[in-house]
């Protein structure tokens, strides 16, 4: 477990690199060694996808946000050195998804992040 320090996690940051129309805002939030491990419909829990350093995080947000999608950060609560977020994205299509994370910080930074994603179908 992480030890919260003097820099908070800026969770108006998080807002507007979610909402955002690139993936740059929301990079800022994450720390050089970062991890992110993502579970939906087809990375079960057992073998989620793992993604390591902000380069692959970057890889990631950059085909996030070149989609034809929206996101909304629905709901945001910081607590000493964890953040949990909901947010909501639609695709041009109308097709929804729903996202929940679970985030550990360090010096204000996201050092690991859970996220467990649906879609419809």
């Amino acid at each position: 477990m992480g030890t919260a320090t003097g820099r908070a996690f800026d969770a108006e940051t998080l807002r507007r690199g979610i909402e955002g129309n690139t993936g740059n805002t929301l990079l800022s939030l994450y720390a050089d060694d970062a991890e992110i491990r993502i579970v939906d419909h087809n990375h079960q829990p057992s073998e989620p996808t793992v993604l390591r350093g902000r380069g692959q995080i970057a890889e990631l947000l950059d085909d996030i946000y070149s989609r034809d999608m929206t996101h909304k950060l629905e709901q945001c609560v910081v607590r000493g050195d964890h953040a949990a977020f909901s947010e909501s994205c639609q695709y041009g299509d109308g097709t929804r998804v729903i996202a929940e994370s679970m985030v550990t910080l360090r010096d204000g930074k996201i050092t690991n992040q859970l996220l467990i994603q649906a879609w419809d179908e």
